[in-house]
């Protein structure tokens, strides 16, 4: 009897929301036989040309059997998908697997009313995705000459796209694997749809506020008052069912009645009423919703339910979502002036874009900006960051002409690798700045919903650090950083001038100044400025400027004790011409300072950073100055190391894995450890266990002599002072004498297997460990054996993908790491060898996630070689990564 196949299983992580080219919202899931009604809808809603050019023939209506053809897949060799939009399919994309396992042949469709919105190249990225999971390679099309649309597709795909004509038709042939030019398009495509999404709701042309209450005082009432009052440069409406008047308009009932198109929709209704609200908004073609409301992932596990559902109804009905449990947006450009954000006034007008999350946390941060005089572009209070989060602003700031600077409050990340894609990118062209907790990725914030981490501490600091982000640790820390970097030029190297009337603050500002890394270059301490603001004043300019002029001096700093005769305000405009006149950066720090009617801590003169205290200033101008370092480095260049083979670790994970359940994790025995490794290009040095002498003494005569002798016991075998090796053993006399002495010298442990192993060349040990964190992916760690990493913790932690640079710094970061390079007469170790190491390990990590933890321990950097002498290497299902080579939302 021929046992029936069993039934398809449902890819449901296939599953995804999705940003269109306009900045829209579509859903796109794996097609069910349940579709075939809405499948033959969309067939029969399509022009006679599109099924022409879809099928090769006119078709009004597809055949049962059609119907059964196209829905009824395996999820392996025939897979389709659809994008829909309010339920409705607006397209199609399938592949179909050949003869050859490794080919596929994949065909779209798209709605009429939806083409050029970008459908086919999502589709598209999302069917290699899951035909790369099912082992196929490459994919075939045939397209009608006449179809310039879907040509373009796979042309623009960033592929390379190989193209045969024979009887009237176009053979497109190209093989899917990622490229670096693959994934320039694709992030290329998502970093405009991201940004257009984005502009629709900090730049509308239509406000509606909903739940606007005559009620004072009330979260609606507000939200109105401050649109109207900030002067919104478009339509503004109101919305309340049960209201004749709201603050002098005359309401509307529900978004339906409102006339005209409403891009933005502030919600300020009860949870209970919240999904219908939403659901309106749909029907009325509203673009984007701001939602004040709380009670939802901030309220537990039923809230986080309910939440998702709106998120879902949000996207289903193509619009972003800002919150719930949000303060709101604004955007200070005169051109749209909206406060659409619980802040009683528009913002002072500038160039720092600003993110914030939880309400109080953007309280605090609009606050201190604002006690700084800050002026901003735009701010967003995501509230519980259900929909667009701090990657989405990223996006938009990257292109926004009015955003010269950007400030992030992150208290989660949903997407860490997606983050430092972006931030790396924008970072080139404007600063970031992020501050963040320090319990970030530990435990989630009250109302988000994302992966928390276990990987080392720093790990997550490392990553900001790689992304060229200002790192700074609290929300006044931010402010002080703003205050520069929006007002004053980068500096051009560390080279820092001091200047004081107080010869015992230069000196403490010295001191503080190297302790961040600054290079003094010059001091003045001894500023003599009571003698009459008409004299005090040029004296002051003449000094700062004769010093800024210098080829050592990139910045100064002005610290001054209160002078009789000189105001606070006249000083800063001097500074600042002193700046502009150098192009060099200038601060400001006065002291002493009692009268309350003066204000220090903001910036004066049309842009100076003023603050009360120089130890806050050296640190703002030190924090900006590490950015403007990392600026002269060279581009991130990511080249993949000679000989590694991607597709033959791939086989073997698969081989190894079929019988591995769950969250089980499979350690590989050394033979299976080097075959996998051998095709990234790392060799272990061999090693073989033995029980008798006679077993060792054969090991040692075909490894060859010299070698070593080593317990297999985890926690002595690494360690020569406990006995728990012997080398340099050069003959088999030596190496019975070394086994009975050892043995006898681990008897007290419980332990007698031990193993022989060829020499290494001596060198610095060191611990190179790779693991799969569930919130970043890949994280590499690095650092000196023994002492070093396990009493000290002295580790550096990168997340791939590892640029040339990376690897460098990686090995460079450990304090220990001064003993590579030559230390106490010892020589320097082969630290290229070293990163070369590390750039095959991090390109490992980076491409196969099935390797759960990855330790070299230990690895002995030598003069001339670097020998890998241990491994432990386990596998696992993976986890699917937040940041795969899809696009897609994460919800």
């Amino acid at each position: 009897m021929v046992k029936p196949e069993p039934a398809p299983v449902y890819p449901a992580h296939w599953e995804a929301d999705v940003v269109l080219r306009d900045g829209g919202t579509g859903h796109l899931r794996p097609m069910t036989p349940a579709d075939a009604d809405a499948v033959q809808v969309f067939h029969m809603a399509q022009s006679q040309n599109s099924i022409y050019l879809r099928f090769f023939t006119y078709k009004s209506k597809l055949t049962p059997k059609e119907l059964r053809r196209f829905t009824e897949l395996d999820y392996r060799d025939r897979v389709a998908f659809v994008i829909t939009h309010r339920e409705r399919i607006i397209g199609i994309g399938r592949y179909d697997r050949l003869d050859n396992p490794a080919e596929a042949e994949v065909a779209f469709n798209v709605s009429d009313a939806d083409q050029g919105r970008g459908l086919g190249s999502i589709l598209l990225e999302h069917l290699a995705a899951a035909a790369r999971e099912n082992g196929i390679d490459r994919f075939t099309a045939e397209v009608l000459p006449e179809n310039r649309k879907m040509m373009q597709v796979f042309s623009e795909a960033g592929y390379e796209v190989h193209r045969h004509f024979d009887d009237g038709v176009v053979s497109l042939a190209f093989d899917i694997d990622p490229t670096e030019k693959s994934r320039a398009v694709m992030a290329s495509r998502e970093h405009r749809a991201e940004a257009r999404s984005v502009a629709a709701l900090v730049a509308p042309a239509s406000v509606a506020v909903i739940g606007a209450s005559r009620v004072w005082g009330s979260i609606g009432r507000q939200l109105l008052e401050h649109v109207v009052e900030g002067g919104f440069a478009g339509a503004v409406h109101a919305v309340n069912k049960e209201a004749l008047e709201v603050s002098g308009m005359m309401p509307y009932a529900s978004i339906a009645e409102v006339p005209g198109p409403v891009d933005l929709a502030v919600i300020a209704v009860s949870y209970e009423q919240l999904a219908s609200v939403v659901a309106e908004c749909g029907d009325a073609g509203v673009k984007g919703l701001v939602i004040a409301t709380s009670g939802f992932a901030d309220d537990g596990a039923a809230g986080l339910v309910r939440q998702r559902a709106l998120v879902r109804l949000a996207r289903a009905n193509g619009m972003r979502l800002v919150g719930p449990a949000s303060l709101g947006l604004a955007n200070t450009d005169p051109s749209v002036s909206l406060n659409a954000s619980m802040a009683p006034e528009l913002p002072l007008r500038g160039g720092l874009g600003v993110f914030s999350q939880s309400a109080a946390l953007g309280v605090s941060l609009y606050a201190s900006l604002n006690r700084r005089e800050v002026g901003l572009s735009t701010v967003l209070s995501a509230g519980n960051r259900a929909d667009v989060s701090g990657n989405d602003l990223m996006q938009f700031w990257e292109d926004d002409p009015n955003t010269t600077a950007c400030g992030l409050y992150l208290e989660s990340i949903g997407n860490p690798r997606k983050f430092s894609r972006i931030s790396r990118r924008l970072a080139r062209n404007k600063p970031v700045i992020v501050a963040k907790s320090d319990t970030m990725g530990l435990r989630l914030p009250p109302g988000h919903a994302v992966r928390t981490t276990q990987a080392p501490s720093g790990a997550l600091d490392a990553m900001l650090r790689q992304s060229g982000v200002i790192r700074v640790n609290t929300l006044e820390e931010l402010a002080d950083v703003a205050q520069i970097v929006t007002g004053q030029p980068l500096p051009r190297g560390p080279g820092l001038a001091i200047f004081s009337n107080s010869l015992a603050m230069g000196a403490v500002v010295a001191d503080s100044a190297e302790q961040q890394g600054l290079t003094v270059a010059a001091v003045a301490a001894n500023l003599v400025l009571d003698i009459g603001q008409s004299r005090a004043l040029p004296l002051l300019r003449r000094t700062v400027g004769e010093a800024l002029a210098r080829s050592g001096v990139d910045s100064a700093i002005v610290t001054l004790l209160p002078v009789a005769g000189l105001t606070v305000d006249s000083i800063a405009a001097t500074l600042m011409a002193c700046s502009e006149e150098a192009g060099k950066p200038v601060v400001a720090a006065f002291t002493g300072i009692v009268d309350t009617r003066i204000r220090v801590d903001r910036q004066l003169a049309g842009g100076l950073p003023c603050y009360s205290s120089p130890g806050t200033a050296v640190a703002a101008l030190a924090a900006v100055t590490r950015y403007a370092q990392w600026l002269t480095t060279e581009a991130t260049s990511f080249d993949p190391p000679a000989g590694v083979d991607t597709e033959a670790v791939e086989g073997l994970l698969d081989l190894w894995l079929e019988d591995v359940s769950g969250a089980e994790l499979l350690t590989l025995d050394p033979a299976r450890t080097r075959e996998l490794l051998g095709h990234y290009g790392i060799s272990v040095l061999e090693s073989a266990p033995f029980t008798t002498d006679d077993e060792a003494v054969a090991a040692a005569g075909r490894l060859g002599w010299p070698v070593a002798i080593k317990t297999l016991d985890n926690a002595l075998r690494h360690r020569l002072d406990l006995g728990g090796v012997r080398i340099n053993i050069e003959n088999d006399a030596s190496l019975r004498r070394n086994i009975a002495q050892m043995r006898k010298l681990l008897e007290p442990y419980g332990t007698s297997s031990l193993e022989v192993q060829s020499m290494a060349e001596v060198g610095q040990s060191c611990t190179l460990r790779a693991i799969e964190d569930p919130l970043l992916g890949p994280v590499v760690s690095f650092g000196l054996s023994g002492d070093a990493v396990n009493l000290l913790d002295d580790w550096a932690h990168r997340v791939p993908p590892l640029s040339t640079g990376d690897a460098a710094e990686l090995v460079r970061s450990p304090r220990a790491a001064v003993k590579l390079f030559g230390y106490a007469g010892l020589p320097a170790g082969n630290v290229a060898a070293l990163e070369d190491l590390v750039a095959r390990v991090g390109l490992l990590k980076d491409e196969h996630p099935e390797i759960a933890w990855l330790e070299f321990n230990p690895v002995l950097v030598g003069p001339t070689q670097v020998s890998v002498i241990a491994v432990e290497l386990r596998i696992g299902n993976p986890a699917q990564r937040t940041d795969s080579a899809r696009r897609a939302m994460i919800s």
